[in-house]
């Protein structure tokens, strides 16, 4: 896809990795940007202030709002669904609310606005409908058990999407990155990796025509290990 020539909406772009989405792809050239946000309040005013940018709140939780925001966004060639939410908790006494949470937000998120998206997409292919996942999507990390599990669900919609849409004119990519240094892993004592770079070679990956995009150092190696033994790197995010 040339990001230069698209039009594209981001969910989740009122901070940390959305904001950088918005930010690399009108620094790409795109025409348009549909900047997204529950609270379209808080949208950075810098990046809202761009004329190529427009405004829409939308909660991915609340089907109303995502049919209204397909409405309004007709124009959409480019979908990258962003938002989402982190609860931590173990897998025995996690918080069965906030493991709740994180399906409604980071699974069913994804699925409603993908759904909704796609008669959109299909009309102005060749389109491209880019999930940001997770390294943990594809092995846990014990302390993080529900999100490790909605990003695992995403994953297996976003594979089941790519057979359903590839002979409508979509591509689907799946993104994986690592920890990323937002306020999401805010006292988290980890490597991780900016936001600002993460957005860039995802965005470079979908130029590139990539369904699978490892966006950092640490998960383009554990990506590795995930392809060769699957197995291994389950017991590496464990450890």
């Amino acid at each position: 896809m040339k990001i230069d020539e698209s039009t594209a909406l981001v969910t989740g772009a009122n901070r940390g990795l959305g904001a950088c989405f918005v930010a690399e792809l009108l620094a790409g050239g795109a025409t348009k940007v549909y900047a997204t946000a529950r609270n379209p309040q808080t949208i950075d005013p810098a990046v809202a202030g761009d004329p190529r940018v427009r405004i829409l709140a939308v909660d991915v939780t609340d089907q109303a709002s995502v049919d209204a925001a397909a409405s309004a966004a007709s124009d959409v060639n480019l979908l990258i669904n962003n938002a989402g939410v982190l609860g931590f908790g173990g897998p025995l006494e996690g918080d069965i609310d906030l493991f709740g949470r994180d399906m409604h937000t980071n699974y069913l998120g994804t699925v409603r606005v993908s759904r909704a998206f796609v008669p959109v997409l299909e009309s102005n292919g060749p389109a491209v409908i880019a999930n940001v996942l997770t390294l943990i999507a594809l092995a846990p990390v014990g302390p993080m058990a529900g999100y490790s599990a909605s990003k695992a669900a995403a994953h297996s919609f976003t594979q089941a999407l790519r057979a359903e849409v590839r002979n409508r004119g979509i591509t689907v990519v799946g993104a994986y990155p690592g920890g990323i240094d937002t306020d999401m892993l805010t006292g988290v004592a980890a490597d991780k990796a900016a936001p600002e770079e993460v957005a860039r070679r995802i965005v470079a990956g979908i130029a590139a025509g990539d369904t699978v995009v490892w966006p950092d150092d640490a998960s383009e190696g554990a990506g590795k290990v995930y392809l060769g033994d699957p197995i291994q790197l389950e017991r590496m995010l464990a450890g």
